[in-house]
């Protein structure tokens, strides 16, 4: 299912792969909350003695995902209570908006070039990297949020908190590590799945703020968490999360559920579709051929 995607070489003899899968779609649509949705979760974090708190939402909690589905834009939205803005243009708060995936493990490969062939020579083996991550904020992210903090809590493609896992095929050092890590986050961008927007959060007014995010068509389907941090000088103020998910809906949920649930029977039932269809294809040619 996948398609080897090549990441910028290293050097002139060195290259990086990851597998991950590929598609283009046209544009997605806004999404729309899907029936049979469930009510997920919200979290808030207030900061000592502040007055203004966040409050926010996305346009659907549970994106319906079939077979033809394409893609989908996220729009994510709140308000500032008590806020102390004189006006939208002005600047006085600053919102970063982080929506992060399902983690998972992936293989990053190395490709050396050995008499004239490119071989793999070494991999390494990442846990925990989202599937998805993006990241939309009011300017520049590293003017609003202090780097301990960034570093503390996950934020910026430098921060993701996805490890090596245990045991490793191949010996590799610290700076190995962090090219096949650049390596992966490269990729993920390349694929439009790690997503950077330094203005992609506008207030619309005093208090109300809005952005929005595509999720595309090669997306990971399950729970994705929101969080919409709102800063003024560097200070986190208030912070507000809530997850939405992608779910698999109509035969799609079937066939899934049944891969995942009855692996033999779904594997025994592909070869027989298959000889059938092949079968049926060989009556007809020869119908039409005599």
């Amino acid at each position: 299912m996948g398609l080897a995607a090549q990441a910028k070489p290293l050097d002139t003899s060195t290259s990086i792969i990851v597998a991950q899968a590929q598609r283009k779609r046209p544009a997605p649509n806004v999404a729309k909350e899907a029936p049979h949705g469930r009510a997920e979760d919200v979290k808030r974090e207030q900061g000592p003695g502040v007055k203004e708190s966040v409050q926010a939402d996305v346009s659907a909690r549970n994106v319906a995902v079939t077979s033809s589905f394409n893609g989908t834009e996220i729009v994510i939205f709140g308000a500032v209570d008590n806020s102390q803005q004189p006006s939208a243009e002005s600047g006085y708060y600053d919102v970063v908006i982080v929506v992060e995936g399902v983690p998972g493990r992936i293989v990053a490969r190395r490709k050396n070039n050995v008499a004239g062939l490119w071989l793999n020579t070494s991999a390494a083996v990442f846990d925990l990297v989202p599937s998805y991550y993006a990241i939309a904020s009011t300017r520049p992210m590293e003017e609003i949020v202090p780097e301990d903090y960034r570093a503390l809590h996950g934020i910026g493609f430098r921060h993701l908190r996805f490890r090596p896992a245990v045991g490793q095929q191949y010996a590799l050092s610290t700076e190995d590590l962090n090219e096949f890590r650049d390596a992966v986050v490269r990729l993920k961008q390349k694929q439009g799945l790690y997503v950077r927007d330094n203005f992609g959060v506008a207030f619309i007014g005093r208090s109300l703020f809005r952005a929005s995010i595509v999720l595309p068509a090669n997306v990971t389907v399950g729970p994705f968490e929101t969080r919409v941090m709102l800063f003024r000088e560097e200070k986190l103020l208030s912070q507000y999360s809530v997850r939405l998910t992608l779910e698999r809906e109509g035969t799609e949920r079937y066939l899934h559920g049944f891969a995942v649930n009855y692996p033999t029977f779904y594997g025994i039932a592909t070869v027989v579709i298959a000889v059938a269809a092949g079968l049926l294809a060989s009556t007809l040619l020869r119908r039409s051929n005599a």
